[in-house]
């Protein structure tokens, strides 16, 4: 942390599906552009959205909250909420790739920016991603795969002391 006086939020993010990749990049690039200084470790399966390749899709499988709403068609049809029982996402092929599609389409249709251009945004406004060296020792990745503007390859024993120092502290 550069400032003393200046407000720190720490970010720890552990999931990598495209709902789940909005947040910290969102909370992230809105952190850095009110004025806190931003770190965000990624770990587990968040560490993906340190890629240099992103392609990311929905699991709607056990999300009872996520109601999809169809981005084609008339008003109507684009108003109701589908609330489709789990059997049908489990056992319907391509299911999950129909619902990413769909909801790509949606952000887009709604000028949503992208993981890619939300990252960017994070970066610009001076957040630190940092991913978790142990998670990519585990998973058999090469940095080559990764973005170059990583700015750390750490252990969550050195990201903690970090989250503990900050203003705000977030799990996501």
């Amino acid at each position: 942390m550069a400032d003393t006086n200046s407000k720190s939020m720490s970010i720890i993010v552990t999931k990598g599906t495209l709902d789940w990749a909005y947040p910290p990049f969102i909370l992230a690039s809105t952190g850095a552009a009110l004025g806190y200084d931003v770190s965000v470790f990624f770990t587990f399966y968040g560490l993906l959205l340190l890629k240099k390749e992103i392609d990311l899709e929905v699991l709607p499988l056990g999300n009872p909250a996520m109601p999809m709403k169809m981005p084609v068609g008339p008003q109507w049809f684009r108003g109701i909420d589908w609330q489709i029982p789990n059997f049908v996402k489990s056992t319907v092929p391509g299911f999950e790739r129909m619902a990413t599609s769909l909801m790509k389409k949606t952000f887009r249709d709604k000028g949503v920016a992208s993981i890619a251009e939300l990252r960017e945004l994070a970066l610009e406004a001076g957040t630190k991603l940092y991913a978790c060296q142990m998670t990519v020792d585990a998973f058999g990745f090469d940095r080559d795969e990764f973005i170059p503007e990583v700015a750390g390859w750490i252990g969550a024993a050195s990201f903690l002391p970090e989250a503990q120092k900050s203003d705000i502290t977030l799990f996501v």
